[in-house]
């Protein structure tokens, strides 16, 4: 609760500030002004927003902007693979100072245990970090999860001071025709809010999915997507992340009449991504380079955002909100120069200067793979009658695929990988219960020449998903990653040539920002040596196995048409 009595007498000029931000220029986010004052600050709150020269400590700004801290409407932390700890050290120097998480990755490995450790592990954090319930543990029927979640799981966490609401109901095919596990999800989330997950629906089924009380989408991929949902009530989540870059496509249709119905988010952020582009700043330079007004970027990243999850206390600066403030020297390309934290100079030069503790320990984190896992788990057996194999078909920077229908390379009455065509052998290990379950398919798009490449990063069940160009190499791929109890690895001729350890649920590694993100620039480099040209084949590798984003997707299952909501064989005979 807000201490008003420590915020008048500093308001109304009696008393000094604790600090005051001096001579600088104020984007108004109410009023879409640019405005020249000082920013008077009492503990954690912003007292006053004018003509202020008596503080405790002055810090003349000369006439730098200054802007509220930047919030992420919409991401998942553990596709940073960093702890809570170290993403908030990666983020705050580049002017984020709340986000919007939805941990559903750590609870389809560790359930109630992991959404309680993102809890517990960003409680005290100069971050602000909210969370959304994850509603879909498991994701679909369709795939094997290390949990399972039901409406009265989470029931007890709804009201949470940091839990905001329903995270993306990707489940939209259960939404629009009335399962009822999945209404009772919704009539929970409506308790406070309900955030969505309906990649290309439209028409009478969008319709019914926003009945339903979804609020947000962040899936759009076309501006015609986009608009049908804008008209239908929901906020459009414009997402710029490491796989999914969605900015360009989108920004066209944002006018200054409907602008406060989009924010921005990253959703999936890789850590070399984070070091050497940055965060919500990054995708506000992308879009003021692309035409959008400066001004109307940063609502999007401050005010919008916080109306739309009802964070009152944030996203302006203005009287009674928290002092959460960014500042900067370009108003066309903006680079926090210093970040503030709930009155507190917490980063500048783009170095964290504040003090975080590692925080608690994670759940213990097994990884079952098959006992008798050998060359042979990776064998295709070819149909005497195959005419033709459906395969996964990729395209870079996005996480949608298409179904492709491609001519068979068969090899002593097996389906192997063909190079040249680019047509690699893809592998799903269940990897948390010993079920033993491998699902086998082919994909187009990596371009590997050789090797193969594995994670345990797989949205969003996390079994162990494996590309390869031969079987010895898969096999040697999944060995790598299981002795690391979790992780990455590129692999050539059975030996690892890069590898991050990702012991934290699979996802997460326990090592500093700089060090993942060193081994992951290895990936990389070793994904490159290997043929591969993806920007990060691994954030795309990783989405291979979800069966909620169109087209064709695999699961320790089996092949899964989206469409459908049900699975198809490989092989097309007759």
């Amino acid at each position: 609760m807000r201490d008003f009595a420590s915020l008048l007498p500093v308001a109304r000029g009696d008393e000094p500030a604790d600090l005051v931000l001096a001579a600088a220029r104020v984007i108004n986010v109410f009023s879409g002004e640019i405005v020249e004052a000082d920013i008077a600050i009492a503990g954690d709150r912003i007292a006053g927003v004018g003509e202020y020269r008596r503080g405790r400590n002055v810090v003349p700004l000369n006439g730098a902007f200054v802007a509220p801290g930047f919030i992420d409407a919409h991401l998942h932390i553990e596709s940073t693979m960093l702890t809570p700890p170290e993403f908030a050290r990666a983020v705050l120097p580049h002017g984020t100072t709340a986000v919007v998480a939805d941990p559903h990755e750590i609870a389809n490995v560790h359930g109630l245990a992991g959404i309680r450790y993102m809890l517990d592990a960003s409680r005290d954090l100069p971050l602000s970090v909210y969370l959304m319930l994850p509603s879909c543990v498991p994701a679909t029927h369709l795939e094997t999860g290390g949990a399972a979640l039901s409406a009265a799981d989470l029931s007890p966490l709804i009201d949470e001071p940091r839990v905001l609401g329903l995270a993306e109901m990707m489940n939209y095919p259960g939404a629009i025709h009335g399962d009822a596990a999945v209404l009772d999800k919704l009539r929970l989330g409506l308790r406070k809010r309900i955030d969505g997950h309906a990649p290309g629906v439209s028409g009478r089924a969008l319709a019914a999915y926003v009945a339903c009380g979804v609020g947000t989408d962040h899936e759009c991929t076309t501006a015609a997507e986009a608009r049908e949902k804008l008209q239908l009530g929901m906020t459009v989540l414009i997402r710029e992340g490491s796989a999914a870059q969605n900015l360009d496509a989108l920004l066209p249709l944002v006018t200054p009449r409907n602008a406060h119905r989009f924010c921005f988010c990253t959703d999936d952020r890789h850590p070399h991504d984070l070091v050497e582009e940055g965060h919500i700043d990054h995708v506000i330079r992308r879009a003021v380079q692309r035409g959008l007004d400066p001004i109307s970027a940063i609502q999007m990243a401050t005010l919008f955002p916080a109306q739309t999850y009802g964070l009152s206390e944030r996203g302006a600066i203005a009287p009674g909100r928290m002092a959460d403030i960014v500042v900067f020297d370009d108003l066309q390309t903006p680079r926090p120069r210093q970040v503030y934290c709930r009155g507190r100079l917490t980063a500048e030069y783009g170095r964290c200067d504040a003090s975080i503790a590692a925080g608690i320990a994670p759940p213990t984190t097994h990884l079952r793979l098959p006992a008798d896992l050998t060359e042979r788990s990776f064998a295709v057996a070819a149909p005497s009658d195959v005419r033709g194999i459906r395969v996964i078909g990729l395209t870079d920077r996005q996480i949608t695929t298409r179904c492709l229908i491609e001519p068979p390379c068969v090899r002593d009455g097996r389906l192997v990988a063909d190079v040249g065509r680019d047509l690699l052998k893809l592998a799903v290990i269940e990897r948390h219960r010993g079920a033993g379950n491998i699902g086998l398919g082919f994909v187009r798009g990596f371009g590997l020449k050789a090797g193969a490449l594995a994670g345990t990063v797989a949205h969003d069940s996390h079994n162990l998903l494996i590309v390869g160009t031969n079987d010895a190499d898969m096999l040697a791929a999944a060995r790598a990653v299981a002795e690391a109890r979790g992780g990455q690895a590129a692999v050539r001729d059975g030996r690892a040539l890069a590898l991050l350890p990702l012991p934290i649920g699979g996802l997460m590694s326990d090592r500093p920002l700089e060090e993942v993100a060193r081994q992951q620039m290895s990936l990389r480099e070793a994904a490159v040596s290997l043929g591969c040209r993806l920007h990060d084949p691994f954030m795309l590798l990783s989405f291979l196995a979800l069966p909620v984003i169109p087209e064709l997707k695999l699961t320790d299952r089996g092949l899964v048409d989206v469409g459908r909501f049900d699975f198809v064989p490989l092989c097309v005979t007759g």
